[in-house]
């Protein structure tokens, strides 16, 4: 079992054996819904025993047509994601797209998540870094394994060792991504830890002309293939009807099949580490 460091984001830490599990809906669609996601989610990992921390986005800068729905801003989201980790004492987690934005994030998340379309950005890992927070760097699609230990350097840069690593899939031809699993002990001998996103790893980036597509049954696939190829910790796009998410509808998982998958996931990983020993 690679030995990668421990890390802690509020009462969730990485790198230990228990898999930690980010989830949630993509975007802050309304007050009600992430609170109502959060809660469900909650509810879940609390009965499996499952460390769990919060995410969904106050803002998807990056959306594929303008007119798609982007979150509900900076200052509402923030707002909403601090009500969330008060009431049911979990940690949180959100894309930043600028580092002019960090300052004010950072005093609500644990977690700061960089983008993936946003992985090379100096300034924006610079500024993360400096933050002190925990800082989960999304491999871009368009990077190899080894070229995301850029991004670690620079946010190592700052003295901050509080990183996280996000493989979610490679670009391969036109609206396609493809995992190569080789990929987490590969980015896990930076020595931090590597959580797989499951849900982008099945996304069809604009393989809807205006929005992105995706194969969300291939989801359980690759998330218990990661799992088993020693992954530190899961991400998942979780939606109570992906149908009418406003956001990757085409590659979330339903809520009411969340629990299976994650009990699932709780045999194969006892199974890889009695593998390894551990």
């Amino acid at each position: 079992m690679k030995q990668v460091k421990k890390v802690k984001a509020g009462s969730v830490t990485f790198g230990e054996k228990k898999l930690p599990l980010i989830a949630g809906p993509c975007v802050i669609e309304s007050r009600s819904s992430a609170l109502r996601h959060a809660e469900k989610i909650s509810r879940v990992a609390k009965s499996l025993g499952t460390p769990f921390v919060f995410k969904a986005s106050y803002d998807k800068a990056n959306r594929t047509s303008i007119a798609s729905f982007r979150g509900l801003g900076i200052d509402e989201g923030l707002q909403i994601l601090a009500q969330i980790k008060k009431l049911f004492k979990i940690p949180v987690l959100s894309d930043v797209h600028s580092a002019e934005e960090i300052k004010k994030a950072g005093k609500v998340l644990d977690i700061i998540q960089i983008p993936a379309f946003l992985s090379r950005q100096t300034d924006l890992l610079v500024a993360a870094g400096a933050s002190g927070k925990v800082v989960n760097i999304k491999k871009g699609q368009f990077l190899s394994p080894g070229d995301i230990e850029h991004a670690v350097k620079k946010v190592k840069s700052t003295g901050n060792q509080k990183i996280l690593i996000t493989e979610r899939g490679t670009s391969f031809g036109y609206n396609h991504l493809i995992n190569d699993f080789k990929a987490i002990p590969a980015m896990q001998s930076f020595g931090f830890p590597v959580i797989f996103d499951g849900t982008h790893s099945v996304q069809m980036p604009g393989g809807k002309g205006s929005s992105s597509g995706g194969a969300p049954q291939f989801i359980p696939t690759l998330t218990r293939a990661a799992i088993a190829a020693g992954v530190d910790g899961l991400f998942l796009e979780v939606h109570e009807n992906p149908k009418k998410a406003l956001s990757d509808s085409a590659n979330s998982i339903h809520l009411k099949d969340l629990k299976s998958l994650i009990k699932s996931a709780k045999l194969i990983r006892e199974a890889y580490l009695k593998s390894k020993g551990v």
